[in-house]
């Protein structure tokens, strides 16, 4: 028995340096942005619900109305409901890709 470390331990030794300083590097600019905790993401909940519940709340107050003035063979409530969801669904979408490329750009900046 030698007293001599093994050459792959020291191989790894780079490799394990760079993942610590990347680690202090996320943790570094986590403590310098900390907006974007837990009431960030709830925010973020909050804005896409009410993204999608205030269309289709207000194609069905128009559907209702429409039904109610201009009565026909298909039901308006149901049609514009639907719509409203549509929108609200598309809606919801452009702000997650928004965020979703915002983060991205940050974990770019962060990389580099």
């Amino acid at each position: 028995m030698t007293d001599k470390p093994k050459n792959e331990p020291l191989k790894q030794q780079p490799a394990l340096s760079q993942d610590v300083g990347a680690k202090a590097e996320r943790k570094l600019k986590a403590r310098r942005n900390p907006t974007q905790g837990v009431w960030f993401g709830l925010g973020m909940m909050g804005l896409i619900g009410w993204s999608v519940v205030v269309p289709t709340l207000l194609g069905a107050a128009f559907g209702i109305w429409l039904d109610n003035h201009h009565p026909g063979r298909h039901s308006w409530t149901l049609m514009l409901l639907v719509i409203g969801l549509a929108i609200g669904c598309v809606n919801a979408w452009y702000w997650v890709s928004k965020e979703d490329k915002a983060m991205r750009e940050g974990e770019e900046e962060g990389d580099e």
